[in-house]
């Protein structure tokens, strides 16, 4: 049987123009995992952090942001990888941004985009759900059930 695995996290940045969002994707360095992929921020839990620490942990190290809102998406992201014979399941998060980043050495670009031409970009469908997800919630109103106090 498949084991059932949560060991990394996901973090759909976004900053609001006017009432819309743009989301931040970054381009992943040559010779970094998913390289010359463009991806949203993500990274790997360590032994004794939460979830969400690991989210703005992850946000600060490849992208030296704080967010000015912070809040856990009501959905993971779940895969199943075959080599390893797991079911990933990923919380995911969501980072109100004020200015723009400054990469770590895992990136050499990053773009401020419409959520559908990002969403275009994304090479995964749970990451692309998740994104849109993340705007939907913004239009709709974010539950402050969902947001973190950093």
């Amino acid at each position: 049987m498949p084991e059932a695995v949560v060991r990394v996290v996901d973090v759909y940045p976004y900053r609001l123009v006017g009432d819309a969002p743009e989301m931040l994707l970054l381009h992943r360095a040559p010779d970094t995992a998913y390289e010359r992929e463009w991806r949203m921020v993500g990274g790997t839990i360590q032994a004794d952090e939460t979830a969400w620490a690991t989210a703005l942990r992850e946000l600060r190290e490849e992208t030296q942001c704080t967010p000015e809102r912070f809040w856990t998406l009501p959905s993971l992201n779940r895969f199943y990888e075959w080599q390893h014979d797991r079911v990933n399941l990923i919380p995911a998060f969501a980072a109100e941004l004020a200015d723009d980043p400054v990469l770590n050495h895992e990136h050499d670009a990053f773009a401020w985009l419409s959520p559908d031409a990002a969403a275009d970009r994304l090479g995964w469908p749970e990451q692309q759900r998740l994104l849109r997800l993340t705007v939907d919630l913004l239009h709709n109103g974010v539950p402050p059930s969902l947001v973190i106090d950093v």
